[in-house]
C-alpha cells in the first residue's frame, strides 16, 4: 500500500519505518526542511534502538521516502497518518494546533477518497474536529470528495518501540466506516499473522483507550512509590512487599518498581490531559490528580534524602549523577526526574559531575547554559569519571552498565562512599558489606 505519514518525530518516524519494513511504500512528510534533509542523509532526529538500520534499509530499497511536499502524495496515497506533536498547554490540555493545521492542509490538497488516521495522542473528540477542518476546506474548494477519519493510537515504549510496533500486544482502531475498517485491516494484516491483534471500536472509544492505558500505568507507578515512602517510615523493605503483591496474578510485576518518579513525553502529558478533559466535563478526577501529585513529589526523593544526610546547604559538596534520560534506552529528557534533581542541586550550591550513556547531547541542548558556564555542572565521558572526588553517587536512570559496577573503582574514586539509589538497583546488604553507605527508595536506611 502507499502511505503518507505526516510528522517525523518519534511516533511518525517509527511508524513510517515499520510500515515500510512490511513492504508498504511510505513517504514521511515534515515542514522542517533541515530535518528532512538530514533524514535523506541517514541522520535520525531521535535515538531509538534498531530504528537507524530499518530507516537505512528501507530508504535504500526505495520503500521509505522523505519530503516536505504533501501535495505530491495526495494522488498516490490512500491512507494519511497524522503524527505531529500535541504538546501540553499551560492548563495541561493537549495543544491541537498542529493536528488541525495538517487536517486543513489535507482538505486543501485532497484529490480522491482517503482514510485520515489520527496517530498522535489526542483528546476525545479530536476526530470530529479533524473531520470538520477537512470538510471546511473541501467546501471552500467546492468539491465533493469522500473521506473517513480513523483513530489509531500508538502504544510504543521508548527504547523498545520497534518490537512494540512489529509485535504489538494490540492494535486499536476506532472507526464507524466499514470501508475504512477494511483498509485498516488490510494494512495491519502482516502484524496479525500469529493471531488477531486488531480491536475495532468507536472513534471516541479509541481516543480514550490511549489515555486510559497510560494513566493506568502511571497509577501503578505512583501507587508503589506511595507504598515505598510508607515503607521507609515504618522500617519495612519495599522490595519484599513488591514481590509479595506482584505474585498475585491480578496485580502482576509490571510497573510496580519503586523509584524517583516517571517522566517522558507520554505519562506526564497524558495524565494531565485526562485530568483537564475530566474537569472540562465537570468531573473531579481525584485518583488522577493524586497520581500526578505523588509523581511530582517523588521526583524530589533525592532532595529529601540529601537534606537528611547533608543538610539544606550543599555548598562545597560535589555529587556524581548516573543517568539523565527519563528511562533507559532513550535520549529523551522530557519531564525526566534528573532535571528536577539537577535544578535542586544547582539552587542549593552543589557541584555535579553527570554521565548518561546516550543522553549527553540532549543534556547539552536542554539544560540551562549557565549551569555549565558557571562550572557547577560538568558532563563526563564515562560513569567512573562522574565519581571523581564526589561526596555521593546519585543513581537516577537504571541503565544496564550501572547495574553491576566496579565497586573497587568506585571506592578509589569517590571522596565519600555514599550511594543514593533512586531505582533500587543494588542489594542493600551486599552493597553495605562492601563499605558503602546506601540509601534506596523504600529500603531500610543504614
Amino acid at each position: 500500500m502507499n502511505l503518507t505519514v505526516i510528522g517525523t518525530g518519534y511516533v511518525g518516524l517509527v511508524s513510517g519505518a515499520c510500515f515500510a519494513e512490511m513492504g508498504n511504500h511510505v513517504t514521511c512528510i515534515d515542514v522542517d526542511e533541515a530535518k528532512i534533509a538530514g533524514l535523506k542523509q541517514g541522520q535520525l532526529p531521535i535515538y531509538e534502538p534498531g530504528l537507524e538500520a530499518i530507516v537505512q534499509r528501507n530508504a535504500e530499497e526505495q520503500r521509505l521516502n522523505f519530503s516536505t511536499d504533501l501535495s505530491s502524495e495526495m494522488k498516490r496515497s490512500k491512507i494519511f497518518f497524522i503524527a505531529v506533536g500535541t504538546p501540553p498547554g499551560e492548563d495541561g490540555s493537549a495543544d491541537l494546533q498542529y493536528v488541525l493545521a495538517v487536517a486543513r492542509e489535507i482538505g486543501c490538497q485532497l484529490q480522491n477518497y482517503a482514510v485520515i488516521v489520527d496517530k498522535s495522542t489526542v483528546p476525545v473528540g479530536t476526530a470530529d474536529k479533524v473531520r470538520a477542518a477537512i470538510q471546511e476546506e473541501l467546501d471552500r474548494r467546492q468539491v465533493n470528495i469522500t473521506f473517513d477519519v480513523v483513530s489509531n493510537p500508538e502504544f510504543l515504549k521508548e527504547g523498545a518501540a520497534i518490537d512494540d510496533f512489529m509485535k504489538p500486544d494490540r492494535i486499536v482502531v476506532g472507526t464507524e466506516s466499514q470501508k475504512a475498517q477494511d483498509l485498516m485491516r488490510q494494512l495491519y494484516a502482516p502484524f496479525n499473522r500469529n493471531h488477531e491483534r486488531t480491536i475495532f471500536m468507536g472513534i471516541r472509544d479509541a481516543e480514550m483507550t490511549k489515555y486510559a492505558a497510560n494513566s493506568m500505568l502511571a497509577t501503578k507507578i505512583s501507587f508503589i512509590n506511595e507504598i515505598a515512602n510508607l515503607c521507609e517510615l515504618m522500617n519495612v523493605d519495599v522490595e519484599n512487599v513488591r514481590r509479595g503483591i506482584g505474585s498475585d496474578g491480578r496485580i502482576g510485576f509490571s510497573f510496580i518498581y519503586p523509584g524517583c518518579g516517571y517522566g517522558g513525553s507520554c505519562f506526564p502529558k497524558d495524565v494531565q490531559a485526562l485530568i483537564r478533559m475530566a474537569e472540562d466535563h465537570g468531573y473531579d478526577p481525584q485518583v488522577l490528580q493524586a497520581v500526578e501529585q505523588r509523581n511530582e513529589e517523588q521526583k524530589r526523593w533525592f532532595s529529601r534524602q540529601l537534606e537528611k544526610r547533608f543538610g539544606s546547604d550543599l555548598n562545597g559538596l560535589k555529587f556524581g549523577v548516573w543517568g539523565l534520560a527519563f528511562k533507559p534506552g532513550t535520549d529523551d529528557m522530557r519531564e525526566a526526574p534528573a532535571k528536577t534533581l539537577l535544578a535542586d542541586l544547582m539552587d542549593r550550591g552543589a557541584s555535579v559531575l553527570a554521565y548518561d550513556p546516550i543522553a549527553m547531547e540532549t543534556a547539552e541542548k536542554e539544560l540551562p547554559a549557565d549551569w555549565f558556564s558557571n562550572g557547577q555542572l560538568q558532563l563526563t565521558t564515562n560513569q567512573y569519571e562522574a565519581l571523581q572526588g564526589v561526596d555521593a553517587l546519585l543513581l537516577v536512570t537504571e541503565w544496564k552498565p550501572f547495574r553491576n559496577p566496579d565497586l573497587e573503582a568506585m571506592r578509589r574514586t569517590m571522596k565519600q562512599t555514599i550511594i543514593f539509589d533512586g531505582r533500587n538497583q543494588y542489594d542493600p546488604g551486599y552493597i553495605r558489606d562492601e563499605g558503602f553507605e546506601y540509601y534506596a527508595v523504600g529500603r531500610v536506611a543504614v
